[in-house]
């Protein structure tokens, strides 16, 4: 019997538009076993559809992707899914699916691969590495793929700073928000990417908090996104007011995530459940998170 644990994870941080990622200590966890016939259990009803509880569902793709890479056949599998990530909210629940399948498969079938080969696998899964890098390595991952090779840096997160997360209680597939990106985008608006998603890395790493307000700022998704979230822009403004060191969209969202000081995190997240409700902007949780430096682990249960 394996069980694997998978961290959520916020991408594009703002600026880092499908390279930038970090994972959180929010997690999924799965069991999976060898049995006599395939089944799927559900430990939470998330209101997920019925594909989830067949062959379709996502670990179970990722384990047969898997044994496909190995030239082996799947066994029968017994998986029982406790998951905590929210889906389809831009905080990686997809990706925490791919890489719990992974991850369990590879411990069944003996440890054939590496960690890193287990995340280059993700990467041609998902498609680009900033949600399955960091839920693989934990931390704030820096992510290339380069002719289907992924090149990647992981940096400690400081323990001086929460990420307090508001989840709205509507859903935004990260299909429909990709659809509403532009095909091309300016010199001028490329250059204000990539200069704020530069500053960030390295505030994150010279621990330079003043720095993050202006380096979370965006001008490739956010925008656009942004029209598919009621009331984005008062929950940035609110933010900011409230003390937060940046405020950004996490993932494709519709999620959003405020940057704070660790010793101030339980008076924000009050403060902003109050402006929350004063603004009318909808139902959101907040969520008071940390970040995760350890990645997937896996554990063998006897």
């Amino acid at each position: 019997m394996i069980k694997v644990k998978v961290p959520a994870t916020t991408a594009n941080m703002g600026a880092g538009f499908d390279c930038l990622g970090m994972a959180l200590d929010l997690y999924n966890e799965l069991i999976v076993q060898e049995a006599d016939a395939f089944s799927i259990e559900m430990k939470k009803n998330t209101g997920m559809p019925k594909s989830h509880l067949t062959k379709d569902n996502m670990v179970y793709q990722s384990m047969l992707r898997f044994y496909s890479e190995i030239g082996k056949k799947i066994p029968e599998v017994k998986i029982t899914q406790d998951d905590n990530i929210p889906m389809t909210r831009g905080l990686g629940s997809s990706s925490a699916c791919i890489v719990a399948g992974l991850f369990a498969a590879n411990e069944l079938a003996g440890k054939p691969l590496s960690k890193d080969e287990l995340a280059q696998l993700a990467c041609q899964i998902e498609g680009h590495p900033d949600n399955v890098a960091p839920a693989v390595y934990g931390g704030i991952i820096i992510a290339v793929l380069e002719d289907d090779k992924l090149f990647h840096v992981k940096i400690a997160p400081s323990d001086e700073l929460s990420f307090v997360t508001f989840i709205p209680n509507f859903q935004l597939s990260t299909a429909k928000a990709r659809k509403i990106l532009p095909n091309m985008y300016s010199r001028a608006d490329a250059v204000f990417n990539i200069s704020r998603a530069s500053l960030f890395v390295a505030s994150m790493m010279s621990r330079n908090w003043d720095n993050l307000a202006i380096s979370v700022n965006d001008k490739i998704h956010q925008p656009y996104r942004g029209t598919l979230i009621p009331s984005m822009e008062q929950i940035f403004s609110c933010s900011a007011e409230a003390g937060a060191k940046g405020v950004f969209m996490s993932g494709a969202g519709p999620t959003i995530i405020a940057i704070v000081g660790r010793e101030h995190e339980r008076e924000f997240a009050d403060t902003m459940k109050s402006r929350l409700n004063e603004i009318e902007c909808g139902v959101w949780e907040t969520k008071i998170l940390h970040a995760d430096l350890n990645g997937a682990e896996v554990n063998e249960i006897l």
